[in-house]
């Protein structure tokens, strides 16, 4: 006569589990002892205050039940910490950039990317006024004044930008920018690679300096 299969419990640890998602459940035993060793309560004490009996958390503390939600939320709000505390969830990597500002040409320049691909700066340029030199290098550049007014000059043209005027242009035409001598200015400023456009044609204002 065949046996019939038994198939595992819910009070069942999990058998061969293999993985990082097996490795935090096994983890999490240990963490509901040490915990309510810190609390100072005993077995009897968090299934009065849970309504978990005390069978189940003694298994759950010996990593002989499998941990779920439903057990889960109730002891971390008994213990009063996040629920990632008691599975060890990893931490979210911070998704701020932190690069420092460069003096270049007596300009202080913030980049706001890392390198590779369009680059971002915040480029403040001082009061004093330079003569114009004029470069050229492949690739897309997109200029917005966040304040002040800004001089540039692209080929035949010497523009003034004011606050919250923007150009873009091809950087194989000779161009410059730089102070028009009366103040500061913050620009931002954004370049592409050829083949790394992601621009989109922005209002210009080419009033003649």
């Amino acid at each position: 006569m065949t046996e019939p299969r038994r198939t595992p419990g819910p009070d069942a640890a999990p058998v061969g589990s293999t993985g990082p998602i097996a490795a935090a459940l096994d983890r999490v035993g240990p963490r509901l002892r040490r915990i309510r060793a810190q609390r100072g309560v005993t077995l009897t004490e968090v299934a009065h205050l849970t309504g978990i009996s005390k069978s189940t958390l003694s298994r759950l503390e010996n990593g002989q039940r499998r941990p779920s939600l439903e057990l889960l939320l109730p002891l971390a709000q008994t213990y009063r910490v996040p629920i990632d505390d008691l599975v060890g969830a990893p931490e979210v990597g911070d998704p701020r950039i932190r690069l420092k500002p460069r003096r270049i040409n007596g300009r202080t320049v913030l980049p706001l990317t890392h390198p590779g691909g369009i680059q971002a700066w915040k480029i403040i340029i001082p009061t004093a006024q330079s003569e114009p030199s004029p470069r050229t290098h492949d690739g897309f550049e997109w200029l917005y004044v966040l304040s002040g007014r800004m001089r540039l000059v692209m080929g035949e043209q010497d523009l003034v930008l004011g606050v919250g005027e923007a150009a873009e242009f091809d950087t194989r035409l000779p161009h410059w920018f730089g102070s028009t001598g009366d103040g500061p200015a913050e620009v931002l400023s954004i370049f592409g690679r050829p083949g790394e456009r992601g621009f989109t044609h922005a209002g210009r204002s080419e009033s003649a300096h």
